[in-house]
């Protein structure tokens, strides 16, 4: 399976899911990531504030950061190579490149109104 590393700007913490002001895109992203996780994909995350290291060892994030400042974060590289950039991507993307098929997420519904004829 390809891995897929997401190089996410300064966050408080790991996921940017933390703190009275919780972005949206963030709580979204990290349920995606949790639940392609659970089917199988292999996804990394590097925060800016938390592991400069991995920004600086890493060729492609490191010019890409030189070219573009980290207001252009995040990056997302699948399989080494850039994918996606300034922006999260969503659950049908992390699928098409972990090789997932997307499961619908919200619950099917059953009985008399859930699509039968009454």
């Amino acid at each position: 399976m390809t891995a897929i590393e997401v190089y996410d700007p300064a966050l408080c913490c790991s996921t940017g899911v933390c703190g009275t002001e919780v972005d949206q895109a963030l709580v979204s992203f990290a349920a995606d990531v949790d639940w392609a996780k659970q089917n199988g994909a292999r996804i990394e995350r590097f925060n800016l504030a938390q592991q400069p290291l991995a920004f600086a060892e890493n060729a492609t994030v490191k010019g890409f950061l030189e070219r573009s400042g980290q207001e252009a974060l995040p990056l997302v590289l699948v399989g080494g190579e850039v994918a996606l950039a300034g922006r999260y991507p969503s659950r049908g993307e992390l699928a098409r490149w972990a090789g997932l098929v997307e499961t619908a997420t919200q619950p099917k519904q059953s009985g008399c109104c859930g699509g039968g004829s009454c």
